[in-house]
């Protein structure tokens, strides 16, 4: 019998059910005041929590990348269930106790690894079930990510105060693991031979052509080629400045066009939209302009945006020009990997993920303690800002340069191919 075809807007949806889940550590902040309340930890304690998080997040996803490739999404999707959920159930334990150790293992170490498993998981299928959408597919799931904290803050806030700090981690561990089960159990790859109805790259006739990917590559033959360095320099440029904003917003709103705390704290969940929004918004335009003019916007508008927001004393205008520098944030996570397919080929896409996304663990500890040490030192969070700016001139620059290197592997497989078709 031949064996029936899964639907891959179900395998999308799974895939958004793994990324609503874990995405949840971006809601983080909740956990702080009630910690610091219940055990007199201090606030830098508690927020460690969520760096080690993101550290393990990203070292997770470069060491488990390989995992993923050979084991395939449905089996990487429970090994993420279990280790998101025994760090969420765990960290209710670890409240019991009183353990800040034991919370730092939890939800920072077990949960981390959740997080990096769960993240690039069901991303590298997704590419091979959309190959004439890449940018909206991908976008999809991390549009779930980013849409998370929105979803999980005011559930996280109801629990806490009706059952405890301890009972909210029991009770969102069984759900967290439950939802990232069911949903890795319809994961699967396409068959080899598979495409969408009417779908062919190569075939010039077609309203739409599909560039064909550059190359394929394993990852290890990846980390030898200068744009896979282009690209993680890209990410982590647009992480670092993204994540400063996201760890400073509140406090920057305050003290730059004089927002109350109780307004502030209402423009930083309104914008957490805007991060979602652009997720999905900036993949799917990637579609049709292209992955690296995508990023080449992304530096100019927010070069010009960071350079701008502290000469703002203008409420709305600060407001508008804070949700596009968000939309740019989510959009450089969602956009990343079909790059990764443009360039380097479906063969081991999860793997190369995994390796990029260093970046991003590197970005979440760079970011923040920059701009809380400029904070520090000069008194404002604004004076951060400039340097940001120049930052994003860097990687404008370093967007020419991975066009340039890609216009030349252009020009070299049009000569083999010409070679090809003469011999």
């Amino acid at each position: 019998m031949m064996k029936k075809t899964k639907n891959r807007w179900l395998i999308a949806l799974s895939a958004v059910g793994i990324h609503i889940s874990i995405g949840s550590v971006y809601a983080w902040s909740n956990f702080t005041n009630p910690l610091i309340d219940e055990f007199g930890w201090s606030s830098s304690q508690v927020q460690l929590t969520f760096s080690l998080a993101i550290l393990f997040l990203g070292l997770s996803a470069a060491f488990m990348g390989h995992f993923v490739e050979k084991r395939g999404p449905r089996k990487s999707g429970i090994v993420a269930a279990v280790f998101f959920g025994i760090g969420v159930t765990g960290s209710g334990f670890a409240v019991q106790l009183g353990s800040l150790p034991l919370l730092y293992l939890f939800y920072g170490v077990f949960g981390g690894i959740g997080l990096g498993v769960g993240y690039i998981a069901p991303v590298s299928t997704l590419v091979k079930w959309f190959p004439d959408r890449r940018g909206l597919a991908t976008g999809l799931a991390i549009m779930g990510f980013g849409f998370a904290a929105a979803i999980a803050s005011p559930v996280m806030n109801s629990l806490i105060t009706s059952i405890g700090i301890a009972g909210t981690f029991f009770t969102l561990g069984i759900v967290y693991f439950t939802v990232m089960i069911l949903s890795s159990l319809y994961l699967e790859r396409p068959a080899a031979d598979w495409a969408p109805k009417g779908f062919n790259a190569e075939n010039p006739g077609k309203k739409k052509k599909v560039p064909q990917d550059l190359s394929q590559l394993t990852a290890n033959e990846a980390i030898k080629t200068k744009r896979f360095y282009f690209l993680w320099l890209m990410l982590f440029i647009n992480v670092t400045c993204g994540i400063a904003i996201l760890s400073a917003a509140k406090p920057l709103a305050e003290e730059s066009i004089g927002l109350s705390v109780e307004e502030a704290a209402i423009l930083v969940g309104a914008l957490g939209i805007f991060n979602g929004l652009g997720r999905i918004g900036w993949a799917s335009v990637s579609d049709f302009i292209g992955r690296t003019n995508t990023y080449t916007t992304f530096f100019v508008l927010q070069a010009a945006l960071f350079f701008m927001l502290p000469l703002t004393s203008e409420a709305i205008l600060f407001q508008i020009m804070l949700a596009v520098i968000y939309t740019c944030y989510g959009g450089g996570f969602a956009s990343i990997p079909a790059y990764i397919g443009d360039m380097f080929g479906t063969k081991q896409l999860g793997a190369i993920h995994g390796y990029i996304l260093t970046a991003w663990a590197a970005a979440g500890l760079a970011g923040p303690l920059f701009a809380a040490w400029i904070k520090d030192t000069t008194g404002s969070y604004a004076n951060s800002l400039n340097f940001f700016a120049a930052l994003f001139l860097v990687a404008l620059v370093i967007s020419f340069l991975t066009r340039m290197d890609i216009n030349k592997l252009k020009r070299e497989n049009s000569v083999k191919e010409a070679d090809k078709l003469a011999g």
